[in-house]
């Protein structure tokens, strides 16, 4: 499977020809300026895991441009609706829907979720993808929880892509817990160092990492790497 990292949390992976964007913040992210251009992405479906604006950043304009189908909470899918995104698919928390890639679990993130205007988002969530080409768990920002243990019990992913920036959600060492839990050997670390309060010493962070055997892969902003 590949993944390409778009800078903060946004990425996007190819399952059984399908391309799958999440959170696509690219216009106002410093770290994809004059990188990655939002006019030129593809999609065929764009998760959502909260409403805020360093996550939802382009995915109406994308949505619109390509006509991929938007899934996320019921409030960001209406929301949806009311921008103009008939294509769009409600999840909430413990809920699965088996789309023509494979099956997506919604599951806990402990976190907060606003629109930019600052009105009620719903929940934020994470995403468990169970595919004939792997599996993985996008946790979007979140703090470690518990209900993270309980994902294995469905599926085991291969990888894991978490928020490693700290402040503003889990740091390294919390996310090495979270690999433990849902016992995956690979973490995409994502969030770190697109603001000044969330700026990430790899070296210290590698290290942390290596030391509990997990490998952390911090592709560059454009890169596609396979997993």
């Amino acid at each position: 499977m590949n993944l390409t990292f778009y800078g903060h949390a946004a990425f996007q992976v190819v399952i059984k020809g399908k391309k799958i964007l999440f959170d696509p913040f690219i216009t106002g992210n410093p770290l994809a300026e004059g990188k990655v251009d939002p006019n030129t992405l593809e999609a065929d479906y764009i998760f959502l895991s909260h409403g805020h604006g360093d996550h939802i950043g382009d995915a109406v304009s994308i949505a619109k441009r390509t006509g991929a189908t938007v899934v996320a909470v019921y409030e960001i899918f209406v929301w949806l609706q009311q921008q103009g995104i008939q294509n769009a698919h409600p999840m909430n928390t413990g809920g699965k829907w088996t789309f023509d890639f494979g099956t997506v679990k919604a599951v806990v993130a402990q976190h907060s979720s606003s629109f930019p205007d600052g009105s009620y988002a719903g929940n934020p969530v994470g995403f468990v993808f169970k595919t004939d080409e792997g599996n993985f768990y996008y946790s979007g920002d979140t703090a470690v929880t518990l209900d993270m243990q309980l994902i294995p019990d469905w599926v085991t992913p291969d990888f894991a892509v978490l928020p490693i920036g700290d402040n503003l959600t889990m740091g390294p060492e919390d996310a090495v817990a979270v690999a433990r839990m849902v016992k995956t050997k690979t973490v995409v670390g994502v969030h770190y160092d697109t603001f000044g309060f969330i700026k990430l010493d790899k070296e210290s962070a590698r290290s942390t990492f290596t030391k509990a055997g997990i490998d952390l892969k911090l592709p560059a902003v454009g890169e596609t790497i396979k997993l």
